[in-house]
């Protein structure tokens, strides 16, 4: 099995796993938007007990569209979020497909808050369409 390591733009926060994605999708939420600085968040999901983080984080906790808590780990150095924590959705941490900085990981299968989707992007064939 593959071991996959994520950090922060810093690298003083970092994660492992060695499982595969339960998950990853493609986020059009505007909050998304305005976490990453750009026009979609990419994450893939982890059971929790997959994921070894090291470093020190802070958090943030905000309400989604959803209604669901979402409580966001990042570094207080560089700010870079790392990973996240969907209260409705326990057992569970997802990471910014960004923080593992490698091209050949999987595609989203997922696309989420397509409302919001900007009109130019395109998604992968096959994808599924969720709210």
């Amino acid at each position: 099995m593959k071991i996959r390591h994520a950090a922060c733009n810093c690298g003083r926060l970092r994660l492992s796993t060695h499982a595969e994605p339960t998950r990853i999708s493609i986020c059009h939420c505007l909050a998304c938007q305005q976490r990453t600085g750009s026009a979609f968040g990419i994450q893939a999901r982890f059971a929790e007990a997959d994921v070894q983080v090291e470093g020190q984080s802070t958090e943030y906790l905000r309400i989604a569209e959803s209604g669901d808590a979402v409580r966001y780990g990042f570094c207080p150095i560089c700010g870079s979020t790392l990973f996240y924590r969907l209260l409705g959705v326990p057992g569970t941490i997802s990471v910014p497909v960004g923080g593992f900085a490698d091209p050949d990981f999987p595609a989203p299968t997922v696309s989420i808050y397509e409302e919001h989707r900007h009109r130019w992007l395109v998604l992968p064939d096959g994808i599924q369409h969720e709210y």
